[in-house]
């Protein structure tokens, strides 16, 4: 029998076959070698083991006990025992079925054994990994376990070098992708390269679980992972998103209904086609983020068992360094190098979860005192009998308008200029800070905060608080009999069943100001027509009630482009002369590009406003007039530059002098400008103070 025509099979000594002495190939019989070769060459052309003989490439691997051995990287055997082995694995004439006989001798057994080995070396080259010369192999080259998977129409096996260098790297950007969401932070500005040359504990301690656990729970943990670590990416780009806006993360149980009106907002402001687009762009990246780390997780967990041995001293090398620096507060850069990010931060989140459900209970046991709530309606707020109560929210108006060197010289030219022309017609005024519960965006809830008293400083509470019996400052001001209230709310546009709670007597949205002009992006009214509107629905009517009012100048409403410009009051008309102004604003699109340039349309949304009110009460307001005037929050962090103040000025004008007597105790700065060491109070006191002040006991 020839050296390699070896059957898994003991031969069938029936058939003349025999055993061969030496399993590694030693010399056989000549007479049995040419008796076998017709057998050899059927069996190879029909694909089928011969029993004579003819050697198969078992999936294990064995030798048989025939001797005849094939351990070519391609798979092509010689059944007659003269083996080519060639890197493009082609069947010798015997081997293919070819009835020739060839005898094999010592020499081709070196040459086979030589091609055999670089044809193996070649074959754990193409694939990136070691030599596996010993590991089972299958009958079939396209499914041994050592060779590169075809791909596409075979691509892998006609272009081994590129398929080498995609597997490359493809490894390589799964690792990346993985350390990304180990380091990277939740805010734009530590977004730098100092913070991913950082040691994440979290990443340490998986791989080393990874590489500790049993293959199938390696499987699903590593799996489990990637879905982790994607979900944390997500919830980290958002909260960059809320931070960017709001100045704070994400809540992750009273948030939810934000992404409604941040939908809205992008409509308004670059129209339906763009809304639909970044509703889109959302979902596909959230999409990605989630397939892309699991696929990466589990692609680097099979690089590190394929490479155990350097994978567990690397990790345990890692592990040693970041106790090292931990323990020696270790930075780079002012960054500390070992990091816990991860797991810090999903322990914050659990105690934002668990202080948003324990905040019902705190929050219903706030709302049960009000301090007026069984005062007999002639007693309350006598010191405005007869008056006009006008409370004024000027969207986004902060404090940063007024201290921030950028934008001080100009909007204090307008104070100073508003509060000589409304000295001039009469009027007194005086001003502080109120801190409002949230900056950047939010509106209603720091509008709440003002009218109810109470600390509404998240979705759960204003729901809380505008389902219940809480007197609102429009509510004590109905329930005198004495006033008649009214809302102008031009941001309205659709149904606002809130408006009930603020006890308003009569609601103007946008839809019944008569405008018939453009929006000035999410502006649907500019400030001026919203004034002039109010004068000529309610304010200017004669043999009325005295008025208390809650008016929303939304033109200086993030974006603050285009932006409305002062024009003649009797030229407002319908408002179409605004058609005008707006083709000449600016793009927000393009405003956005550059955050000196928000920053500059910021500070002229905030003049215009400004104007919109000192001239309409110079020009409307009388002896029975008394304005409240306050932003409603900060602007987003693009404008305020990093400062976490959440202060807003608030103003009180009014041409009886006793009005303003009555607030002396308060010690606040004469004119619109509040002195920078001007009281403080929260939003939420500032209720049951000018109640007091101008109730009973302030008398």
């Amino acid at each position: 029998m020839s050296l390699f025509t070896r059957s898994r099979q003991p031969l069938d000594t029936a058939e003349g076959g025999a055993d061969s002495e030496d399993d590694t190939g030693g010399a056989g019989v000549a007479g049995e070698a040419s008796g076998a070769t017709e057998e050899a060459g059927t069996a190879a052309g029909e694909g089928a083991d011969s029993a004579a003989g003819a050697e198969t490439a078992s999936d294990e691997g064995a030798d048989t006990a025939g001797g005849a051995e094939t351990a070519s990287d391609e798979g092509a055997d010689t059944a007659g025992g003269a083996e080519t082995a060639s890197d493009e694995g082609a069947d010798s004439a015997a081997g293919a079925g070819e009835a020739e006989p060839a005898k094999e001798t010592a020499e081709g057994k070196e040459v086979a054994a030589a091609k055999r080995d670089e044809g193996a070396e070649a074959a754990a080259k193409a694939d990136g990994t070691e030599d596996q010369t010993d590991a089972p192999e299958s009958a079939d080259p396209a499914e041994r376990s050592d060779s590169p998977p075809p791909g596409w129409f075979g691509w892998r096996r006609r272009y081994p070098r590129t398929a080498r260098g995609v597997t490359m790297g493809t490894t390589v950007l799964a690792g990346a992708l993985v350390l990304f969401a180990l380091l990277v932070p939740n805010r734009l500005e530590r977004l730098g390269p100092e913070a991913f040359f950082r040691l994440p504990a979290e990443g340490i301690l998986l791989a080393g679980l990874l590489l500790a656990v049993p293959p199938r729970s390696r499987r699903l943990m590593s799996v489990a992972a990637g879905a982790l670590l994607g979900l944390l990416t997500v919830l980290k780009f958002v909260d960059m998103g809320f931070y960017s806006v709001l100045a704070r993360p994400f809540d992750l149980v009273l948030d939810w209904i934000l992404l409604d009106d941040a939908a809205e907002f992008v409509r308004e402001s670059f129209g339906r086609t763009g809304q639909v687009l970044a509703v889109v762009g959302v979902i596909v990246l959230i999409v990605a983020v989630l397939v892309l780390m699991t696929l990466a997780t589990v692609r680097v967990t099979n690089l590190m068992v394929g490479h155990r041995a350097v994978a567990t001293r690397t990790t345990l090398i890692l592990g040693t360094a970041w106790i090292t620096c931990m323990t020696l507060g270790i930075q780079i850069a002012g960054v500390p190098l070992a990091t816990k990010g991860n797991a810090d931060f999903v322990n914050n989140r659990i105690e934002q979860v668990q202080a948003g459900l324990k905040d019902g209970r705190v929050f219903e046991k706030q709302a049960a005192v009000d301090a007026f709530a069984k005062t007999p309606p002639d007693q309350l707020l006598t010191g405005l009998r007869g008056k006009d109560v006008l409370f004024t929210f000027i969207e986004s108006y902060g404090r940063v308008a007024i201290d921030d060197p950028a934008m001080a010289p100009q909007i204090d030219s307008v104070l100073k200029e508003g509060t000589n022309s409304l000295k001039a017609a009469g009027f007194q005024s005086r001003s502080a800070w109120l801190k409002s519960p949230v900056t950047g965006a939010g509106s209603w809830l720091a509008h709440s905060t003002f009218l109810s008293g109470l600390w509404i400083k998240n979705q759960q509470r204003y729901r809380s608080l505008t389902t219940s019996d809480r007197a609102t400052l429009g509510s004590y001001f109905r329930k005198t009999g004495a006033w008649r209230t009214v809302g102008i709310v031009p941001g309205v546009r659709r149904a606002w069943p809130e408006g009930k709670f603020f006890a308003l007597d009569h609601i103007y949205d946008s839809e019944h100001l008569g405008y018939n002009g453009p929006y000035f992006s999410w502006t649907p009214v500019p400030d001026q027509f919203s004034l002039e509107a109010f004068q000529r629905l309610e304010h200017g009517k004669k043999n009325r009630d005295p008025i208390m009012a809650e008016i929303i100048l939304a033109s200086s409403h993030n974006p603050w482009s285009p932006i409305a410009r002062m024009t003649d009051w009797d030229e407002l008309g319908d408002g179409s002369i605004f058609h005008q102004i707006e083709k000449e604003g600016t793009d927000p699109k393009e405003v956005w590009k550059d955050p000196e340039r928000v920053r500059t349309e910021y500070r002229h949304a905030i003049e215009y406003s400004l104007h919109s009110l000192t001239e309409w009460v110079e020009r409307y307001g009388t002896d029975d007039t008394v304005l409240v005037f306050l932003g409603d929050h900060q602007p987003v962090p693009t404008v305020t530059a990093g400062s976490t103040s959440k202060d807003v000025p608030v103003t009180i004008v009014a041409r009886d002098p006793k009005v303003l007597d009555k607030i002396a105790d308060w010690n606040w700065t004469d004119g619109l400008k509040p002195a920078e060491n001007a009281p403080t109070w929260g939003m939420d006191r500032f209720r049951d103070r000018f109640m007091t002040a101008y109730g009973p006991r302030g008398d």
